[in-house]
């Protein structure tokens, strides 16, 4: 099981944008499924977007799309959430996971978190 550490987020106003960015220790993340969830407090956890192994093929929610971009880094451990336009209601903290099910959202591995704060 590889264990992730998630880094990147902090306060932005809105309409800004954040990179976040998912490392894994000594281990190359090219053979997981990885993917990005959010959870706020007093709400579901909400899955964002999810990179295959192997093609890197892309997965968004709606929540997401036009604004998030998943990424693999040129080091083979890192992974990468671009976000754009970010909106108060993207406050929340933000995870990476390794993916079991094939991006269906069967998460594993998260670690602490980063916390996605946006207010003017």
């Amino acid at each position: 099981q590889v264990q992730l550490v998630e880094s990147g987020g902090g306060l932005v106003q809105p309409g800004g944008s954040l990179r976040l960015s998912c490392a894994a220790s000594g281990e190359s993340l090219d053979h997981y499924d990885i993917a990005w969830f959010r959870q706020a407090p007093g709400k579901e956890r909400e899955g964002l977007a999810c990179i295959s192994r192997g093609d890197s093929r892309t997965f968004y929610e709606d929540s997401a799309k036009g604004r998030f971009t998943i990424s693999r880094g040129n080091a083979k451990n890192t992974v990468f959430l671009q976000m754009n336009s970010l909106k108060p209601d993207d406050t929340a903290v933000y995870y990476c996971a390794t993916d079991l099910a094939g991006c269906r959202g069967e998460y594993d591995g998260w670690g602490q978190g980063t916390q996605v704060t946006v207010s003017s």
